[in-house]
């Protein structure tokens, strides 16, 4: 498989003439409902055969398909890739040997959707935490979701489904509340076994902790809590996964609650949520520049196992109005809506080198512009390429039901899928 990137001039026929590849293929790998293409766009080609194109070099060719120089020779033997000829047939190499357990998130809707979605990603997933249960001060379970055939699809299809317990409150995730709980002993042990006992009620196969925004002098009793949570499923062979922020130092204050190292050495997978560097609030930019993602793993690898590690990724970009005012809200768009909205407004797409991340300016209809930065194949490539390089579990997204079509491409490109 490799990406091509649009160019003025190009078409669908003209992308699938080059490369000898359908155009049906085309569209239904990158998820295109219309054809108007724009200079800048990304497509993945899901071909394991690259014909040479003028102006190509082997190296070119490497950087196309996320693959090393060396890998591409060893795959070509014959290729003296000194004299290249253009419609020269190249063997891209499978590199999908690497074994890695995936974490998806996954929001509930109804059970006809979930059993359509989940069966559909299951094959690319090991396991599915189920968004959400929510609990209260005393450390009840504030919530029921209608998850059962979330539960039983994912199960049928060989993946583990977790529950997801956060700590959301009506005003959004709520440090009072983690820290209500925390610090009462009988609240925190009421939690603990009302968790175990909704795990277990409902035949779920672990858990996702999900507590953001915990407060640095909740550090230790957060990590405590952890401990015996998993003290508590692991007899029962449940396994304990969390989400945490992405953190690059010691030294960030509204981070200093997340112990990686405390946390790492009790529960079975870290799912670093490696995104909204630029977020909702902030001025337009990239949400998962690759330049923190790299600074964050190199930061974890220092505490926690790195097999533990799963880098999370989104599913999903902001939508600024420009000029940017402080107090603005930008509005979150999909990735693929952001890719629509490009061919929509047939705005050419940039790409930020510096940052690994695309994006792209638009005027609307009522003549108010926009800046859009989002993920595609280039940039979620590039950190699919990070996790084989530092070695780590593997890449999990938030959240499934926004949609990604090239995704489980990219994913069976990279990896080899764990299932149960």
């Amino acid at each position: 498989m490799f990406v091509h990137i649009v160019q003025p001039g190009d078409t669908l026929s003209l992308i699938s003439s080059r490369y000898d590849y359908p155009i049906a293929q085309l569209r239904s790998v990158n998820g295109l409902e219309e054809t108007n293409i724009v200079p800048g766009q990304a497509l993945l080609i899901a071909s394991y055969v690259y014909r040479v194109q003028p102006g190509d070099t082997m190296s070119s060719i490497a950087k196309k398909a996320y693959v090393s120089l060396e890998q591409l020779k060893r795959a070509n033997p014959s290729v003296h890739y000194n004299y290249l000829q253009v419609g020269m047939k190249i063997k891209i190499p499978n590199i999908s040997n690497y074994i890695a357990g995936t974490l998806q998130y996954y929001a509930v809707r109804n059970p006809e959707l979930d059993r359509s979605l989940i069966t559909d990603f299951a094959t690319y997933s090991s396991s599915i935490s189920i968004f959400e249960y929510h609990f209260g001060s005393n450390g009840d379970i504030m919530n029921n979701l209608n998850d059962l055939v979330a539960i039983e699809t994912t199960w049928k299809n060989r993946v583990t489904p977790l529950v997801t317990i956060t700590n959301l409150t009506s005003e959004g995730f709520s440090s009072d509340l983690a820290h209500q709980v925390l610090n009462n002993p009988q609240a925190r042990n009421n939690l603990v076994n009302n968790i175990f006992y909704l795990v277990s009620r409902k035949g779920y196969g672990g858990v996702n902790i999900d507590f953001e925004r915990v407060k640095a002098e909740d550090r230790d009793l957060f990590t405590g809590f952890l401990r015996q949570l998993g003290e508590r499923l692991k007899p029962a062979g449940y396994v304990l996964t969390i989400a945490v922020p992405a953190k690059t130092s010691e030294d960030i204050p509204w981070l200093k609650g997340y112990d990686y190292g405390g946390i790492g050495a009790v529960v079975n997978y870290m799912f670093i949520m490696a995104y909204d560097w630029h977020h909702a609030g902030s001025e337009p930019g990239p949400v998962a520049p690759i330049t923190e993602v790299k600074r964050t793993i190199e930061f974890a690898i220092k505490s926690v196992p790195r097999r533990k590690l799963i880098i999370g990724v989104p599913l999903y970009g902001y939508n600024w109005s420009i000029p940017y005012k402080p107090g603005t809200v930008a509005s979150a768009i999909s990735n693929q809506n952001a890719i629509k909205t490009a061919m929509r407004y047939q705005s050419p797409i940039q790409y930020s080198k510096e940052y690994k991340s695309p994006f792209f300016q638009y005027r609307d209809q009522a003549g108010q512009m926009h800046e859009v930065w989002f993920e595609d194949v280039r940039s979620m490539s590039e950190k699919m390429v990070l996790v084989r390089k530092f070695g780590l579990q593997a890449i999990g997204a938030w959240q499934l039901t926004l949609g990604f079509t090239p995704g489980p491409w990219l994913l069976k490109k990279f990896f080899t899928i764990r299932t149960v």
